[in-house]
C-alpha cells in the first residue's frame, strides 16, 4: 500500500473488506509498507484482486513470517492488527436527489464496500443498533436547512428541501425542524455512547455537536422556524453537551453561509488566507504499538494530504476539545482537518472538508470520477475509517 507499489489503493480497501465478509483472516500491517494488509494465499482472492485491478504480492510462508516478526520488534514503529469481521455500515442521507454529492457515498460505491442508507425514521425507530459504524452525510442538525437561506432561498430545490423536512418532522410527531433533528442527533449521540462508531464530514461535524449544545434553546430566526430565536441564545449554549467542540460563537446572521466560528473557511480568505499551492494539512505521527487506533486512522501513503474546502472546512483548533486527538493539522491557519474521540462506550471521527479531489465544491457540480483518483490520499483516510471497527480492540496506553 506504498505510493509506488499499489496501483489502486481504494480498491484495496474492497477487496479486504470482501475477504473479511468472505470470512478470511486478515491482518493489518500498520506503518508497513503504507499500511499493507495480509490476507491469505487463496485463488479466490487472487482472482477478486485481478478482476479489480488491486496490486498484491505473493509471499511464502517464511516471508510472511519474518515481516511479522520484523513488525513485532521493539524497534520497529510498526503493528499488527487482527481484522475481526465486516463491518456493518450504515450512511445517513436523505432520500431522493441532492444538488450536492457525498464524498462517503462515492468511495464506498468505488471501493465495492456494501453500506445501507437510513435517514430520521431509522435513526428514531431506534435501527441504529444494527450496525457497527455510521456515516452523516453533509447534514444540518440545526434546524436552518445547511443555511442556504441567504443564496439559494428561492432557489426550486431549497423551497423542495424545506418543504420535506417539514413534512416529515411533522410525520414524525414534531412541531419544528429543529426538534425533530435534535431528536435525531441525540439518537446518534447515544449510539456512540453504547459503543457505536460515527465519523462525519464537512457541516455534518460541526451542526452536529451545535444541535446537542444548544438543547432547549432556539438557535433559529423566524426564516427557519416561524419564530424569533431564544433572546441572548449564546450566553445558553451548553459546551458539555459536545462531543469535540468548546468555547465556539454561533453565526447569528441567517443569510451568512456558516454555522459558528468553529469553522476556518472565512479565515481563508482574509489575513490567515491559505493560498490553494499551500493548502495541504499533515497527519501526526503516532507510535503503531502504543496508539494502534489513531495510527490506523492515519494509515496513508503519504504524510502530506491535499486541502479541500466545504461548508465546514477545517476546525479552529483553538475550538477542540483537550480530549480530542488532532490526526491530521494544517499549521498554516492553525486549523485540525481531521478529529478522533471517545464518548462513553463508542468513538467519532470528524473529518473537515467536502470532496477530497473537488478543492472547491459548489452546489450543482458534477460528482467526482473516483476512476481519476484510485490512489487518492484524502479518500484513503475515509476508508480507514470504515475498516476501523473490524479491528481487534486493545485497550489504547496513552
Amino acid at each position: 500500500m506504498e505510493a509506488n507499489g499499489q496501483q489502486n489503493h481504494l480498491k484495496a480497501y474492497g477487496i479486504t473488506y470482501w475477504a473479511l465478509d468472505k470470512n478470511y483472516k486478515v491482518s493489518w500491517l500498520l506503518n508497513y509498507r503504507g499500511g499493507s494488509f495480509l490476507l491469505p494465499d487463496d485463488n479466490s482472492i487472487r482472482k477478486e484482486c485481478q478482476i479489480r485491478g488491486v496490486t498484491f504480492e505473493v509471499l511464502s510462508d517464511a516471508t510472511a513470517n519474518s515481516i511479522l516478526e520484523e513488525i513485532s520488534s521493539p524497534s520497529q514503529n510498526m503493528e499488527t492488527v487482527v481484522l475481526e469481521k465486516a463491518p456493518k455500515i450504515a450512511v445517513y442521507t436523505p432520500k431522493g436527489k441532492q444538488p450536492w454529492d457525498d464524498a462517503v457515498t462515492m468511495v464506498l460505491t468505488y471501493a465495492e464496500i456494501p453500506y445501507t442508507e437510513i435517514y430520521d425514521e431509522e435513526v428514531l425507530s431506534d435501527q441504529l443498533v444494527l450496525y457497527d459504524w455510521l456515516h452523516l452525510h453533509h447534514e444540518d442538525f440545526t434546524g436552518q436547512y445547511g443555511k442556504f437561506f441567504g443564496m439559494y432561498r428561492n432557489a426550486p430545490w431549497y423551497i423542495e428541501q424545506k418543504k420535506d423536512a417539514e413534512n416529515l418532522a411533522k410525520k414524525l410527531g414534531y412541531n419544528k425542524v429543529s426538534e425533530e433533528k435534535l431528536a435525531v442527533a441525540i439518537k446518534i449521540r447515544d449510539y456512540v455512547i453504547g459503543g457505536g462508531f460515527m465519523f462525519a464530514m464537512c457541516s455534518a461535524t460541526e451542526s452536529f455537536d451545535i444541535a446537542l449544545s444548544a438543547e432547549g434553546v432556539d438557535i433559529c430566526e423566524t426564516m427557519f422556524d416561524g419564530d424569533a430565536s431564544s433572546p441572548n441564545y449564546q450566553a445558553k449554549i451548553d459546551y458539555n453537551s459536545t462531543f469535540a467542540f468548546k468555547d465556539f460563537i454561533l453565526e447569528r446572521q441567517p443569510t451568512i453561509y456558516e454555522f459558528s466560528d468553529i469553522d476556518t473557511s472565512k479565515d481563508r480568505g482574509t489575513s490567515k488566507r491559505v493560498p490553494f499551492e499551500k493548502d495541504y494539512f499533515t497527519l501526526m505521527d503516532f507510535s503503531a504499538k502504543w496508539d494502534p487506533i489513531p495510527t490506523m486512522l492515519c494509515q496513508n501513503h503519504t504524510q502530506l494530504v491535499k486541502g479541500f474546502m466545504g461548508q465546514t472546512t477545517a476546525f479552529e483548533s483553538k475550538t477542540v476539545k483537550a480530549n480530542v486527538l488532532t490526526l491530521g493539522e494544517c499549521k498554516i491557519n492553525g486549523e485540525a482537518r481531521y478529529i478522533h474521540g471517545t464518548k462513553g462506550k463508542g468513538m467519532f471521527t470528524f473529518y473537515g472538508g467536502h470532496d477530497p479531489e473537488d478543492y472547491q465544491h459548489h452546489v450543482g457540480d458534477a460528482p467526482t470520477v473516483l476512476d481519476l483518483h484510485p490512489n487518492s490520499p484524502g479518500y484513503r483516510l475515509i476508508l480507514n475509517n470504515v475498516l476501523f471497527p473490524a479491528a481487534r480492540k486493545k485497550k489504547q496506553k496513552t
